[in-house]
């Protein structure tokens, strides 16, 4: 792999940068009183949490115990501890987005569009600290490991799902995606299986979700 490709922990997080700073941007720019818009953002929101939910999920039940098999000599437990504790407040802090849209939905009063933008930014801020504590600190040590038969037997628990948020992972991935996301994924995953996945599974978001942010 070239220096310049992303592996698909970094695609994961560049789409959740991406969707926190459009959805913050939309709430700022939102048009008073217009419920039909709100609905949608509350939509896309959903896809956001929906899928780093999932991610995360997916670290504290087979990441986090694998690092931690590594031993204290190669990653110190208390770094690990962490790693979970910024899951819970990084999951208290998109709750609490959730709820500000979700009221937004309800009544798309400016003053609720201001406090759900606010609240959004909240999020991305505790969200983006420990998206870059795991990349300085945790990924490096996997990434040195990636050949090794312990670490392909956790992509194999990693990558299972049902059809439908697979193809909802791939098409929110997709969307609005840099060129060297585009061109990382690529390289990881052949484009009719990405077609398939992201068009087949995944139509529902382009339907529902990728129109609220054209």
């Amino acid at each position: 792999m070239a220096d310049a490709d992303l592996n698909m922990n970094a695609i994961v997080h560049a789409a959740v940068r991406r969707d926190l700073a459009r959805m913050e941007t939309a709430l700022r720019a939102f048009p008073a009183g217009d419920q039909q818009r709100a609905r949608a953002l509350q939509r896309a929101w959903s896809t956001l949490w929906n899928q780093l939910h999932h991610h995360h999920v997916g670290e504290d039940t087979h990441v986090f115990p694998y690092v931690r098999s590594l031993g204290p000599a190669v990653l110190d437990p208390a770094l690990v501890d962490a790693m979970e504790a910024e899951h819970e407040a990084m999951s208290s802090s998109m709750q609490g987005a959730t709820a500000a849209i979700d009221a937004l939905a309800t009544d798309p009063s400016a003053a609720n569009a201001s406090a759900a933008a606010s609240a959004v930014a909240a999020a991305a801020q505790v969200t983006d600290a420990h998206l870059v504590h795991e990349e300085t600190d945790v990924v490096p040590v996997i990434a040195a490991r990636m050949e090794t038969p312990e670490w392909k037997a956790v992509e194999k628990q990693l990558r299972k799902g049902s059809p439908r948020h697979t193809g909802e992972m791939f098409a929110w991935l997709q969307d609005g995606a840099e060129p060297r996301v585009q061109q990382s994924l690529g390289a990881l995953v052949p484009a009719p299986v990405r077609f398939v996945l992201s068009r087949v599974f995944g139509r529902s978001y382009h339907r529902e979700v990728a129109p609220v942010w054209r």
